[in-house]
């Protein structure tokens, strides 16, 4: 007879979003750092996605205008990463409640 093994359902995706989030607070938008982008890196001038993490360390700084200068998309990816948050969350909680 096989037993079955349950794993434990630890929130990963939540847990990396909210921790992305607070390195993201923690930042300074005017240091230049070391970038993940891979056509920065390779030397690309243009990327779509370059200053949207500048852009959202500046929102949550309460700098509203220089984070639309920054990148347009930082509010509303603002906005998606906080409603993923809520979302996982409300999952998490419920599914916690189920298992009682």
């Amino acid at each position: 007879m096989m037993q079955q093994v349950q794993f434990s359902r630890f929130p990963i995706e939540l847990c990396c979003w909210i921790g992305a989030l607070v390195l993201l607070y923690l930042s300074n938008p005017g240091m230049h750092h070391f970038t993940l982008c891979p056509l920065e890196n390779v030397g690309v001038d243009w990327c779509p996605g370059c200053g949207l993490g500048r852009s959202l360390t500046l929102l949550m700084h309460g700098e509203f205008v220089a984070s639309v200068s920054m990148h347009p998309l930082g509010i509303p990816a603002f906005l998606v990463l906080v409603h993923r948050i809520y979302c996982l969350t409300k999952l998490n909680i419920t599914a916690k409640l189920r298992y009682l």
